[in-house]
């Protein structure tokens, strides 16, 4: 009985997939908080009542992975380990006829954008008072601001618009509430994300006004950084470079998907730019900002892509010299224009093609490190793990960039700036002292 009592109204929110996916679980996990559940983030212990499975349905092992956590708690609820399993999310709102029909035992089924239909199947009230006032599953230092939901470019690989719908922006007004509420709670780093940063305003100003959200939120006070995430190069609004050079504690950091660096797959991919347009927007935005760190994605293996092909993307990563750079192999998303090619690619030359371009990267991010020993840079703490104590630069997004590591014998606190100065590095890593 005293077990029953404790599991009563207990939720375990599972996150899968990327910080959009993340975000939406914290607005869950707060509008439950409100309504009196005890609840959990993924949590270690199969102790809940309840299970709400936050599905990832972007690429084929994020897929799998959602399905193989779902069949776990699944078979948790036959095992009556858990009462309720609910699934919801991208992979959810994509395929829910579909896997209603296979995996019968889970409960429910909810899209991306129900979570008023999902806290009335939880039997909870939407609490419109607490818009805004987000609880973090991150370290409370640092939160990412998602300030537009879904997409309105027609990439031909992507299924995003699918899952996501159209691009909406949420208005500056209601994000810098939202801003000041974190800030008082003690975030000093803010991670501006959505599918297309780039994009944002559009609909609801008719302009692009992402410059203007940045100088309005960097007023906050206690936000120490901001920085941008998701970037799209057509149409990129330069005014965004000016505010990022006005205001200090704007991150010289953008993150910007390029897909690939062949104007001939460019187009196939419908991206709206050639090589030569993207190599004249890199020029131009380390010459506005100097010093900026620039991250981007890449696709290999897309249908059509030729040894040639692919061989234009390795010199342009070649001469880029990005500060950082991750790669995904080509699967067929349906319901998409690059789903009607014929895929021809073995998998074993995708991922060849993937460790060629990581192995150069590799090369390049290792030069630009050691390029840094000796430098002094302010450093934002992240947790400490093993001997030491690590944290990032303003050139740095957690979880998917350098990390700085000093001794744990010289102490800082999670959270903590610190001067560091960098005596040694890695391809991935950079060591230092504090000053």
């Amino acid at each position: 009985m005293k077990t029953k009592t404790l599991r009563k109204n207990k939720v375990n929110i599972v996150t899968l997939g990327c910080s959009k996916n993340l975000v939406d679980s914290e607005n869950l996990f707060t509008q439950l908080k409100g309504n009196g559940y005890n609840v959990a983030h993924e949590s270690e212990k199969d102790d809940s009542q309840i299970v709400v499975i936050n599905t990832c349905g972007f690429i084929d092992n994020a897929k799998q992975e959602s399905i193989d956590t779902i069949l776990r708690y699944v078979d948790a609820k036959a095992e009556g380990i858990v009462e309720k399993v609910y699934v919801t999310g991208c992979l959810s709102h994509r395929y829910k006829d579909e896997l209603e029909l296979e995996i019968p035992e889970v409960d429910a089924w909810f899209g991306s954008n129900e979570m008023p239909r999902l806290l009335k199947t939880l039997k909870a009230d939407y609490k419109h008072e607490l818009v805004g006032e987000r609880l973090l599953t991150t370290p409370a230092h640092y939160a990412y601001l998602k300030i537009a939901e879904g997409c309105d470019r027609p990439c031909s690989f992507c299924a995003i618009p699918l899952m996501r719908g159209k691009h909406v922006s949420r208005t500056i007004e209601d994000l810098e509430t939202e801003v000041r509420s974190l800030a008082r709670r003690g975030t000093k780093e803010l991670i501006l994300i959505a599918q297309d940063l780039t994009y944002y305003g559009l609909d609801i100003y008719k302009k692009r006004n992402l410059a203007e959200l940045m100088d309005r939120i960097s007023d906050v006070e206690g936000i120490d950084w901001i920085r941008l995430q998701y970037a799209y190069p057509s149409g990129f609004p330069m005014d965004v470079l000016d505010v990022m050079n006005a205001k200090p504690n704007i991150c010289k950091y953008l993150d910007m998907p390029l897909q690939t660096g062949s104007t001939e797959l460019l187009k196939v991919m419908r991206r709206g730019i050639t090589r030569e347009k993207t190599e004249e927007l890199i020029h131009s935005i380390r010459d506005k900002v100097p010093g900026i760190a620039l991250r981007t994605t890449l696709i290999v293996g897309h249908p059509g892509e030729t040894e040639e092909l692919f061989e234009e993307t390795y010199r342009f990563v070649e001469n880029s010299r990005f500060d950082r750079l991750g790669v995904f192999q080509y699967s067929h998303e349906d319901s998409t224009h690059s789903a009607t090619m014929e895929d021809t690619i073995p998998a074993e030359e995708k991922q060849q093609r993937a460790d060629d371009i990581m192995e150069l990267q590799q090369g390049i991010s290792l030069e630009l490190n050691q390029a840094k020993i000796g430098n002094t840079y302010k450093v934002l703490f992240d947790r400490k793990e093993g001997g030491y104590f690590i944290g990032r630069t303003e050139f740095d997004s957690p979880e998917v960039d350098n990390e700085v590591l000093i001794p744990a014998t010289q102490y800082v606190s999670q959270g903590d700036f610190a001067q560091v100065r960098i005596t040694s590095a890695e391809e991935f890593d950079l060591y230092g002292e504090l000053v």
